[in-house]
């Protein structure tokens, strides 16, 4: 592939929720535009873009794929994402290094939650999109009630530039609204406009230049006089338009039958914009927060971001990286501005589904790949080492999903902690975590299916075989009455015997005192070197309480007295004494079972703030207030830890996955009594 000028790139991020036909629009691209010779198919697991194993069992998107393509003597950089939510890291990045978005939305589904949300993101990113409405070819594909709710729920910006001729086994072609011609079949010959649409076609033009003369006051002026606008005219203003944000152009088609796909890249050319066109936003601060801009520059010194790692088995660690400013070169050295280090540069390729294409070097404005880079993750920026810069990194979301990771054998858990690394690296989603605890090593993820695909993902590439389980709940136990407790710990065998006696007081502390210790012990009753061995014992002790064997906190033991034997007496007679001895205050001192409370903030469209509190309720959480902003709760609530260990799932399919929430930890208090005596059963039964 020819190297292009930042005039001639368009970086397009493909965006929409699962089941649209994301990637078939992409194969249907990537067809059209002469890049492969044979269109694959989703179903057949035969897609460019959809390679991945995981992918191909499940029939989802689960990364981002690089398509690049040519269409009239300009690079097109298509980035496939998944529209599944539980990848949206994955989106994140695809976005971050593109200027421009198509939002795919089914003609049958319709304006689904995935739609909503990529639109919010390209919102938040100010990114210019094109809306390609696709499968007409399905059964109940409706385009009008598609546009109605694309205007409904998206805007009045979306302004169709197509209509379908027919639908379902009857969809034909499109009609451009541009040039009133229609267009038949996958060759798009050309042919007059059917009169079953030439009413619609006239009305929806009538609105396509209503919309472009408002964005010039020139063209507007022009129109309110009566007068026609030309096709150049209307095209200069639609590009304008796009570019702001103030229309998004609807197109129409179908990527199985290959139809509107060559209109849907003609738009990409024409309204999307260039790498010129967007600056460069650089990273300031000490909080790493974009506060500059620059031009986009070949001549400048090298600057790129690297948006996505991948770990292959077979090469190594693959680099994806989008140049910004600048030149990168194969087999060169370059500066890691994130890592403050250097990194070499081997051979650098094109990334094409799997296929990898070498090239000699990457100009401005261009995306590609290099392997087996040593220092650089997901985030990092590359620079000329006289000139070291760094842009602004890219915004992950917070993962939510927590499960526990057991390793299957003994093999396993040798090579667990090096796959878990490598697979945080990869995808900047995933976290992990040893919970001091429960003593488990916790994965956190965007959902279910994450951590499922992660745990897969760690058996195919680096053979470890793990399960995943809900994590344990850290509980505690503590006192509610003082109490005090005596134990004398004596046994008599053939020579020296054994003599401790310790007299304890046991009383309970204010929530998150944690343990303390005090001597009160006077005239010598213990000698002074025993004391620490009393300590020691009491500190050991705390480690397993009496009700469930859970750790004890919030109590403060002070040995008192006691006495000794000058012969028999130990440290470690008395270390058991006094282990003994809060034993025994603690059954005395009315034990009980304390819970870690977590503050929940829930973020949910105003329709479900009713169910939200209603299932909160059943959690047994206290709803501490609300908040109402744009459309949206905000609900903050306490609640025990134990009922939201799978909110993530709950959430999801009560406001099917429109809402979000935080957690944060907040205190410990009591478990109820009902609740306590089952919990303290579970652990019986599993002593046994």
């Amino acid at each position: 592939m020819q190297q292009y000028g930042l005039e001639n790139i368009r970086n397009l991020v493909l965006l929409s929720h699962g089941g649209a036909g994301k990637t078939s629009v992409a194969e249907a691209i990537l067809f059209t535009s002469g890049a492969i010779k044979r269109l694959g198919r989703v179903d057949d697991g035969a897609t460019t873009s959809d390679y991945d194993p995981d992918e191909i069992k499940r029939q989802i998107s689960i990364n981002l794929t690089m398509l690049p393509c040519e269409w009239q003597k300009t690079k097109i950089n298509l980035i496939d994402t998944p529209g599944y939510s539980d990848f949206v890291g994955e989106v994140k990045g695809a976005m971050r290094v593109s200027e421009g978005a198509v939002i795919v939305v089914c003609a049958a589904s319709g304006v689904e939650v995935g739609t909503e949300q990529v639109w919010t993101y390209c919102e938040e990113a100010s990114l210019p999109r094109l809306i390609f409405i696709n499968k007409m070819d399905r059964e109940n594909a409706d385009f009008y009630r598609t546009v109605d709710e694309l205007k409904a729920k998206l805007g009045s910006r979306c302004v169709p530039l197509q209509l379908p001729i027919g639908a379902h086994d009857s969809f034909q072609g499109v009609v451009d609204l541009l040039t009133m011609k229609s267009f038949i079949g996958s060759e798009a010959s050309e042919a007059e406009i059917p009169s079953s649409v030439q009413n619609q076609a006239d009305s929806f033009r009538e609105k396509l230049v209503e919309a472009v003369a408002e964005i010039d006051d020139r063209l507007l002026e022009k129109y309110l006089d009566g007068e026609e606008l030309s096709l150049e005219e209307l095209g200069d203003g639609l590009r304008q338009g796009t570019l702001s944000g103030k229309i998004v152009p609807v197109l129409v088609g179908s990527a199985m039958q290959n139809m509107g796909i060559a209109f849907l890249l003609d738009a990409v050319h024409n309204y999307l914009p260039s790498p010129r066109e967007r600056e460069v936003i650089m990273a300031g601060g000490s909080a790493g927060q974009a506060t500059q801009t620059i031009e986009p520059s070949e001549s400048a010194p090298l600057t790129a971001l690297v948006f996505k790692t991948s770990a292959d088995p077979y090469v190594g660690k693959l680099t994806y990286f989008r140049v910004y400013l600048g030149t990168i070169s194969s087999n060169s050295q370059v500066w890691n501005a994130t890592r403050g280090g250097e990194e070499r540069i081997g051979q650098l390729f094109i990334l094409r589904g799997k296929t990898q294409e070498p090239v000699s070097q990457l100009g401005a404005g261009d995306i590609g790949g290099v392997a087996k880079l040593s220092l650089t993750s997901t985030g990092d920026t590359l620079c000329s080492r006289d000139k070291p810069v760094k842009i602004a990194g890219i915004r992950f979301p917070e993962p939510t999903f927590n499960e526990a990771v057991h390793p299957k054998t003994k093999a396993d858990l040798d090579k667990l902690g090096t796959a878990l690394a490598r697979l945080s690296e990869e995808d900047p989603t995933l976290r992990v975590h040893r919970d001091a605890d429960t003593g488990e090593t916790i994965l956190s993820g965007l959902g279910e299916t994450h951590l499922e695909v992660a745990a897969e993902k760690m058996l195919r590439k680096f053979g470890v075989g793990v399960e995943l389980d809900t994590p344990k709940v850290p509980y505690r136990e503590t006192i509610t009455v003082p109490a005090k407790a005596e134990y004398k710990h004596k046994k008599q065998t053939g020579g020296h015997g054994q003599y401790g006696h310790v007299l304890l007081e046991v009383e309970p502390l204010p929530r998150g005192s944690g343990t303390e210790f005090a001597d009160k012990v006077v005239g010598g009753r213990i000698p002074k070197n025993y004391i620490p061995a009393v300590e020691k014992g009491v500190n050991e002790a705390v480690q397993e309480g009496v009700l469930a064997r859970y750790p004890v906190v919030d109590i403060k033991a002070t040995v008192y007295d006691g006495s000794y034997h000058p012969v028999d007496s130990s440290e470690i007679c008395f270390k058991i004494a006094g282990a003994q001895a809060l034993k025994k205050g603690l059954s005395q001192g009315q034990p009980i079972l304390l819970e870690p409370i977590m503050t929940v903030k829930v973020t949910v469209p105003e329709d479900f703030t009713g169910d939200i509190i209603g299932d909160l309720n059943t959690k047994r959480a206290r709803v501490l207030g609300m908040n109402p902003e744009g459309g949206t709760n905000n609900i903050e609530a306490q609640v025990a830890l134990a009922e939201i260990l799978r909110y993530a799932i709950d959430l999801k399919s009560i406001t099917q996955g429109r809402g979000s929430f935080t957690v944060e930890f907040s205190h410990y208090e009591e478990v109820p009594a009902h609740v306590a005596q089952k919990i303290i059963a579970e652990r019986q039964a599993e002593k046994t």
